[in-house]
């Protein structure tokens, strides 16, 4: 980073086609972002995309409820996607900007994961 502020990646988001800020956007984004649970489900997303609410409770420490609850936040913001195996439900990050952010923090993906 350059610490110039007129330098924006693009793939980060830069504004409406105005260049207006959605300020509302990113401060819900930063919010969520600020609780060190999420962002480790998040990172951990990343990292292992597919992964089932057992599995990700596991590497991250936490109860599946309090990982459930995560998850149904971040749901809903439209950062992570679910799908049904049988009796159990795989999640994944679902947000280009969230997995842009983490790039940019330095998260890269599992060793075992095809670089994206």
């Amino acid at each position: 980073m350059t610490g110039r502020h007129e330098s924006h990646d693009p793939a980060v988001g830069s504004g409406g086609a105005d260049g207006a800020v959605d300020i509302e956007e990113w401060a819900t984004r930063f919010d969520l972002l600020s609780d060190p649970h999420r962002l480790e489900i998040l990172v951990v997303l990343h990292r292992r995309p597919g992964i089932i609410v057992g599995d990700l409770a596991t590497a991250v420490g936490r109860t599946e409820t309090a990982v459930s609850q995560a998850l149904r936040v971040l749901r809903h913001q439209g950062w992570v996607s679910s799908t049904r195996l049988g009796r159990s439900v795989s999640y994944r990050l679902d947000d280009d900007t969230v997995h842009q952010l983490l790039h940019w923090m330095g998260a890269g993906h599992s060793v075992d994961q095809d670089a994206t």
